[in-house]
């Protein structure tokens, strides 16, 4: 390890926390006097994209951020939950335990995910990932968003008022 700043190899670590995806430490050079924040994640082996047109590609944890940070501009989302979201694609990929996987795979967790996470970002991604090509198509996407979410919950409601007991033929 080496400081950022300086280059030296002298550095100290000044506090240690534990996460479920990483630990992160925060560390200081004894060269320089500079702290900067270091985080160690478990190298693990991914598989491999395979792409609409046939190509392979490893997969690629920081395009997946670009690409959802792309979807999330200027929307009140935390960083923390665009981390969450990449890593709940990470682990779906690996407990497929594929050696390769169809890129389709990771666009569709992504929509779902920010479906449930911010619609605006969702619409943007489902531009892009969905080839919506035309404001017909965008809006037909829009509605189908707009009749999910006014979907009123069903709950099962019991008929049977509160403190009278349950005849034989009711059970």
């Amino acid at each position: 390890m080496e400081c950022p700043y300086c280059g030296s190899e002298r550095l100290k670590v000044l506090d240690t926390a534990d996460s479920h995806e990483s630990i992160r430490r925060r560390r200081e050079c004894l060269s320089c006097g500079a702290r900067f924040t270091t985080y160690e994640r478990a190298v693990v082996a991914m598989p491999v994209l395979i792409k609409a047109d046939g190509t392979r590609e490893p997969f690629d944890r920081e395009k997946l951020k670009r690409g959802i940070w792309n979807a999330c501009a200027k929307r009140p989302i935390p960083a923390l939950a665009v981390e969450r979201l990449a890593t709940n694609v990470e682990r779906h990929l690996r407990a497929l335990g594929q050696a390769e996987v169809s890129s389709r795979v990771v666009g569709d967790k992504v929509i779902s995910e920010l479906k449930d996470l911010d619609p605006i970002a969702y619409v943007r991604y489902a531009i892009v990932y969905l080839k919506l090509d035309d404001l017909h198509s965008v809006r037909a996407e829009i509605d189908k968003l707009l009749a999910e979410q006014a979907a009123p919950s069903v709950a099962v409601v019991d008929s049977q008022p509160a403190g009278l007991p349950l005849t034989t033929s009711e059970r």
